[in-house]
């Protein structure tokens, strides 16, 4: 089942790069000797549309969620999102801690590995998580495809993941979050909002937990989207996947500091669906974090 379409409109940032384009192109065909500097232009107008599409958490391409809304936060709720699964060799085992800590967790699955391992995805519903579109390919140069090949490339994770969900997705998060102008209506069309994080602790990159711990929890607010992954996942000195070892400690930093992590869907339910796309950005301020998110956000970085 397809999401009805989004309405989409161009951020600011489009409008004038748009403008700049139009005055480079009538300023080469009014004055041919100007080639050079239209050229340029043009040259500088592309390149900082690419740097924007480098930053995961840029609203100049268009709505991007990198923290819950105000409700939400008001609420002490934070969103912990996993990535890049589901992997049988570590999927499981954080669902068991997340049981034992009765929190709730997006998953952010690729297409491909959800269809070889569709009951592994059927556990993560059944459990009480979401699941949600991160690229049918995961293909590290999906910011540099042509529109129809991110379309296709989104169509198929939809497709897939819905098949064995039940569900159709309601969030989109690109390969690493990184993205071109392109991205942004080819996801209203299809009903999806970009999502991407406020706090990541590089765990795929990293290999002691307490330096991953203290990146997701310095500064840590109610209204937070964390990022961790279930796939790609770092590895600890002794083997083990760095999730795992994350994850309780976070769990526990959360609890300390009376944050409460949902998933997406209840932070952000269909009915917002429509007024959080066509907002200029979206993107939340934070509420006013109390007094033991403070606290605890400094004794986590003192480990």
């Amino acid at each position: 089942m397809s999401l009805p379409a989004l309405p989409w409109k161009p951020t600011l940032a489009l409008k004038l790069s748009t403008l700049t384009v139009f005055i480079a192109l009538a300023t080469a065909a009014w004055r041919p000797d100007l080639w050079a500097w239209a050229l340029a232009a043009l040259c500088i107008n592309r390149a900082i549309l690419v740097v924007a599409g480098l930053i995961p958490r840029s609203t100049l391409l268009g709505a991007n969620i990198i923290r819950l809304p105000q409700t939400a936060a008001r609420r002490g709720e934070v969103a912990i999102t996993i990535d890049d699964g589901p992997n049988p060799d570590v999927t499981p085992h954080v669902l068991d801690i997340l049981d034992e800590y009765q929190a709730k967790a997006t998953f952010f699955c690729i297409g491909e590995l959800a269809m070889r391992y569709p009951e592994l995805c059927r556990e993560i519903v059944k459990r009480g998580h979401l699941i949600e579109n991160h690229t049918h390919t995961h293909n590290r140069l999906f910011s540099l495809f042509l529109p129809y090949q991110m379309r296709r490339d989104i169509e198929s994770s939809q497709r897939a993941l819905t098949e064995i969900c039940g569900r159709t997705p309601r969030f989109f998060r690109p390969t690493a979050g990184l993205r071109n102008p392109e991205l942004g209506p080819l996801l209203a069309r299809q009903g999806l909002m970009l999502c991407n994080w406020s706090k990541r602790g590089f765990d795929t990159l990293r290999h002691d937990p307490a330096q991953v711990l203290a990146r997701l929890t310095r500064d840590l607010k109610a209204g937070d989207i964390l990022l961790l992954h279930d796939g790609s996942a770092g590895r600890c000195a002794d083997g083990t996947p760095l999730i795992l070892k994350v994850l309780p400690s976070l769990l526990d930093t959360l609890k300390r500091a009376k944050l409460h992590p949902v998933t997406l869907d209840a932070a952000l339910p269909p009915a917002a669906h429509n007024v959080t796309l066509s907002a200029s950005c979206a993107t939340f301020p934070a509420a006013d974090p109390p007094a033991t998110n403070r606290r605890c956000a400094n004794e986590s970085n003192a480990t």
